[in-house]
């Protein structure tokens, strides 16, 4: 059989722009994993999860910088020349630092002094001023210096992820809806971890309009001194302003002993390298599928990233 040779096509015929994506392009629409041995004696539930280190920065962060940025552009208030300005504890710090590199705008960080070494040098690559804060004040310490800095000078825009409604937006408008078409509507249960509580607040708000009988379950830290990196102990932290408790049906603990453990677990049984609070995700989504005394559930989870930002540390080490 004659195979005609491949012709070159005409660059001019194709704008310079449909040649490829442009890393932000790649935000959103990440895939729905389905998590088979975690359940494997419990038959009739079904264990989805968001593999959101699919994103250009890592991790589901990407997200609600990307559209904290383009909302601010849009409004005028992040004028050109002007600094991005926001306390992280490492993932949205990651994504403002990519968005900064590609987007061309600074961007300066406030974060704990004991986030993970991996997401140091990660920002260092990026090229972000990052101002760390004492490892013992966590994220309360390095909003409150975040705050002054915004004071201090008109040069930043304070960007302020804990307070700024694009951060939930990003996810009713984007996350919720990819859940609902990734499930054909199906799901009955979601679950998701409380950090600035952004992903939680906006995707429970627009699944529960979408099917008002979804069950939407919060986890969080069982203690305010914990290791799951980028979580909040809503009781004994500064709580987001974007945070509307009235939206969970459900508020669970999950420990960190339980989060370490999944983490090695998924690694071991389901060839998943997942961060810390992608493993608490499942541990919450597991203990509360065993509540459910065998009825039918498909229940989907947010991964916010994958192990690659913790390998330094030293859990696992441990058993």
């Amino acid at each position: 059989m004659h195979v005609a040779p491949m012709q070159r096509p005409d660059s001019a015929e194709v704008p310079a722009s449909r040649l490829g994506l442009r890393p932000v392009e790649r935000i959103g629409d990440t895939p729905l994993l389905r998590l088979e041995r975690v359940v494997s004696d419990l038959p009739k539930v079904r264990l989805l999860g968001k593999a959101e280190w699919a994103n250009p920065g890592g991790s589901v962060k990407d997200r609600a910088a990307a559209n904290i940025v383009a909302e601010a552009r849009q409004d005028g208030s992040f004028a050109p020349g002007q600094i991005l300005l926001d306390a992280t504890s490492g993932n949205t710090g990651i994504a403002y630092a990519m968005l900064g590199a590609a987007l061309r705008f600074p961007v300066t960080l406030c974060a704990p002094a004991n986030v993970s070494a991996e997401r140091k040098r990660i920002l260092a690559a990026y090229g972000a001023r990052v101002i760390y804060t004492a490892g013992t004040d966590g994220m309360d310490g390095a909003i409150h210096r975040a705050r002054e800095l915004s004071v201090e000078s008109s040069r930043y825009f304070y960007a302020d992820q804990y307070s700024n409604g694009a951060n939930w937006r990003a996810h009713y408008h984007g996350t919720a809806n990819e859940i609902w078409l990734q499930t054909l509507g199906q799901l009955t249960h979601f679950v998701a971890m409380l950090g600035t509580s952004g992903t939680f607040v906006g995707t429970a708000r627009r699944l529960k309009e979408l099917n008002p009988t979804i069950r939407c379950v919060s986890l969080q830290p069982d203690s305010p001194f914990h290791g799951i990196e980028g979580a909040k102990h809503m009781a004994s932290a500064l709580v987001p302003s974007i945070y509307d408790a009235s939206l969970a049906d459900d508020d669970r603990a999950v420990k960190t002993e339980e989060a370490y453990a999944m983490v090695k677990r998924l690694a071991r049984e389901e060839g998943l390298l997942v961060g810390v609070s992608a493993a608490a995700a499942v541990a919450g989504c597991l203990a509360l599928a065993r509540e459910l005394e065998g009825a039918p559930a498909v229940i989907v989870t947010v991964l916010p990233d994958a192990a690659d930002k913790y390998l330094s540390e030293r859990f696992w080490e441990r058993g």
